[in-house]
């Protein structure tokens, strides 16, 4: 799990979507988010220490070109450079902001298989917000995975699009050994995993999951169902390794992670 904001290469601070039927959305998450004695999300979707960490915008025709998925933002040393690459490799470019000489400041993209992504600036730690000694319950992006047909390739597309280094992490389908990947950032700690769909990720979409943490994981899945939305796959709710993907009403997914 990682901390709520760093500022390396290859971190992820934060993430959004723009929706259709954005006040029932914002209502969902509002729900879904602030479940436990102590939520750690504030109903305006902002955590509980006041972080903006997730965005939940209104779908219009200047985000037509954008997914219907959540976009976690990943800091890279070049964003020009990472873009190049990424088109090289097969990716899309969805949108890319210049300044009035040209240079890139942000960018969206889609890898090969279909996932978005934003890019960003290395941000300096200087200028991220403090973080309270009690961050670790406070609402973050606790991890981040993308599941997939071809790992290999997509793990390759990051390394040379990202800058991400790579882990390998020893898993099992039956009696078939093989291994999936812990994407680790500039100073070597775990940013994000790419992942087979096979084993026990057989199944999950082909997008970026965003992990949210919640108060109470039970709770929050109770008003998944109840607000219209879907749990696609569960892990036992009182397991060290709980986690539910989720469904959203208007068919985004994501992760919820007990707090």
């Amino acid at each position: 799990m990682s901390a709520i904001q760093y500022s390396r290469v290859g971190g992820v601070v934060s993430a959004d979507i723009a929706v259709p039927d954005h006040d029932r959305e914002v209502q969902f998450y509002a729900r879904v988010l602030t479940t436990g004695e102590t939520p750690l999300w504030r109903e305006d979707l902002m955590n509980n220490q006041g972080l903006p960490i997730i965005g939940l915008g209104a779908a219009s025709p200047d985000y037509g070109d954008l997914p219907l998925q959540w976009m976690p933002h990943i800091q890279v040393a070049d964003i020009a450079a990472s873009v190049g690459r990424a088109l090289d490799l097969g990716g899309t470019e969805l949108m890319h902001g210049k300044d009035e000489d040209g240079n890139s400041q942000w960018a969206v993209l889609s890898d090969p298989n279909g996932a978005a992504f934003g890019l960003i600036p290395v941000i300096a730690a200087e200028a991220l917000p403090p973080i309270s000694d009690d961050a670790a319950s406070a609402g973050r992006i606790a991890w981040l995975d993308l599941t997939v047909e071809n790992a290999d390739a997509t793990r390759d597309f990051y390394r040379d699009v990202v800058g991400w280094s790579v882990a390998p992490v020893e898993m099992t389908d039956g009696d078939t050994a093989y291994a999936d990947y812990s994407m680790l950032g500039g100073d070597g700690a775990g940013a994000a995993g790419v992942c087979h769909a096979r084993g026990m990720n057989q199944g999950l979409p082909p997008v970026w999951l965003i992990y949210l943490p919640v108060g109470d994981l039970a709770e929050s899945l109770k008003r998944v169902r109840a607000l219209g939305g879907q749990v696609i796959k569960q892990a036992a709710t009182d397991s060290a390794h709980a986690y539910a993907v989720i469904e959203d009403p208007v068919g985004a997914r994501l992760a919820l992670v007990p707090g």
